[in-house]
């Protein structure tokens, strides 16, 4: 693998609310200069990523009920619907987990539905964040396969904001990533995001299956990969 293919994995990410416009504006600079497969930022600043990433090959991506996935499907349709007028071209949209842990996976699935008919309407594409630190192997497989029949275009491991049981890792893990593979196959993609700080972790989760990669150190990571340093953590998240 090549720098230039390693940084098409990465989606370069800065969510945290705290972060400005600045932030954000030097985070999609960023993507745009090493060619990442998009720069994932915060909805209030996406029509400023569109305007810096135009003609770049790089996509504007932001989130969509985040953290916790708990707004009306009606709400993140209208989410969905403004990023899209701003200029994203990728949504990651967290799941309703409360419904999902509730056992009331229909209203759970038609969330999903709702979001993807909406972007798949103007061309974005849908990554799912089914929130694995919070749910039970069954429960990952059951939302993995929800996302696949809602037509999603990737399920996603984590926003990385979760607070789990102890012990739990809040972002992704190699084992999330091969059971979700194994849950959509070929049917859909699969975005490891959250703790991804060193070479060595992003190259296990591309090895386990991840199609796409959530950091906030890609920059770091990809200067890791050319130096050959694998194992030095970032401080990304």
């Amino acid at each position: 693998m090549t720098a230039e293919e390693f940084a098409r994995f990465i989606d370069h990410t800065l969510l945290k609310p705290d972060s400005t416009r600045r932030d954000a504006r030097r985070i999609c600079e960023e993507a745009r200069d090493a060619r990442f497969a998009s720069a994932c930022i915060l909805p209030s600043w996406v029509a400023d990523g569109a305007d810096i990433l135009e003609g770049s090959g790089v996509a504007v991506c932001t989130v969509v009920g985040f953290p916790h996935g708990n707004a009306p499907a009606q709400a993140k349709q209208v989410e969905t619907a403004t990023a899209m007028a701003d200029g994203a071209t990728e949504i990651d949209l967290v799941m309703n987990v409360s419904a999902l842990k509730s056992g009331s996976d229909l209203l759970a699935f038609e969330d999903i539905e709702t979001v993807v008919e909406t972007a798949h309407l103007g061309g974005a594409i849908v990554k799912v964040i089914i929130e694995c630190a919070l749910l039970t192997d069954d429960e990952k497989r059951r939302a993995a396969r929800m996302c696949v029949e809602a037509g999603a275009d990737f399920v996603k491991t984590s926003t990385g904001f979760a607070t789990p049981p102890a012990g739990v890792a809040v972002g992704a893990t190699v084992e999330d990533v091969r059971l979700l593979r194994a849950a959509v196959g070929d049917e859909a993609l699969v975005k490891a995001a959250g703790g991804i700080r060193t070479v060595a972790d992003a190259l296990a989760m591309i090895e386990a299956g991840a199609n796409r990669l959530g950091t906030s150190a890609g920059a770091d990571l990809v200067r890791g990969f050319l130096e050959g340093d694998y194992t030095s953590r970032t401080a990304g998240y």
